[in-house]
Formats: structure tokens, sequence, C-alpha cells
């Protein structure tokens, strides 16, 4: 998709990755930020032919949105969680999604996308995530096993 160029009091501005209809509506409005959270880093920027910041910088923050293709859901009010990691609510629990254009999964564990390969089955965790956690499941299981040995023993001593 092609970087969608317009003008606002004289300066130039170049969005890209950007719904059209979403950002139209966002450019139009004022945002005030929200205390104490992030906002999406600035992609909206002065255009002067580069694709560089120009002189007076002039951005706009615009609401992060879901980073799935052809979803685009604004999340500004969606839970922390979810704009933290730019994905909404269904697609973070869907089987398969399309992100840059490879067919991926949302991983639980990484909070992240992950090419369905790194997946066992319809597992919503990725295969090295879930290693992870059944070893230190198992490591805390066996300690737990020699202390309960150890205070069986302490009793018949």
């Amino acid at each position: 998709m092609e970087p969608y160029r317009f003008e606002k009091k004289g300066e130039w501005f170049e969005i890209e990755n950007m719904n059209r209809d979403l950002m139209a509506e966002y450019v139009d409005n004022d945002m005030e930020e929200e205390e104490g959270e992030e906002e999406e880093e600035v992609v909206a920027v002065g255009y002067h032919g580069s694709g560089r910041r120009g002189p007076g910088g002039g951005g706009r923050v615009l609401p992060p949105c879901c980073q799935v293709e052809n979803c685009g859901v604004d999340l500004s009010v969606a839970k922390q969680y979810y704009r933290r990691h730019k994905v909404c609510e269904v697609h973070s629990k869907a089987a398969v999604v399309v992100v840059s254009g490879i067919r991926q999964r949302f991983c639980q564990q990484c909070s992240r996308f992950h090419e369905l390969s790194e997946f066992d089955e319809a597992k919503r965790s990725c295969r090295s995530r879930l290693a992870g956690h059944n070893e230190r499941r198992r490591k805390s299981s066996a300690e737990s096993s020699a202390e309960r040995a150890r205070n069986v023993i302490q009793r018949f001593v």
C-alpha cells in the first residue's frame, strides 16, 4: 500500500501502513493523551520528499491499531494489554492470522506473533516457551519430592 500524503496548515504529512478511512478520522480530530498511558510512536511525519522529518517536526500521535492485515481495529479503547502488544482481542485468540503476509498465531507466553510451525497443533504457546515452562515445572516438582523425602526420613531418625 502506497503511503498517504496530505497537507494540513501548510505542512505536508505522510502516513504509512494505515487504513485510509481510519487515518482520515484521526487527522481531523485533535487527540489528547490520557495521563499515565504510553502512546504509539508518531506515524505521521513532516513530508519533504525524502520521508524524513522536516523543520518543525509537527507529527500527530495516532492511536494504536491491530497489526493483523485488513483489521485496523482502533485499540485506543481496548485494555492496556492489547494496546501494548498492538493486537485486538479477537486476533490474540485466533488460530491463524496474517501479519506481514505470513500466516501466524499470537503466543500467549511471548505476547508476540510466531509462524504456525513454532506451535504444536492448536496450542497457543510456542514450543520454546512451553519447553521452558515444563522444565521449570519439572524442576520444582522434583525439588518438592526431595523435600518431602527428607521430611519423612527426619521423622524416623
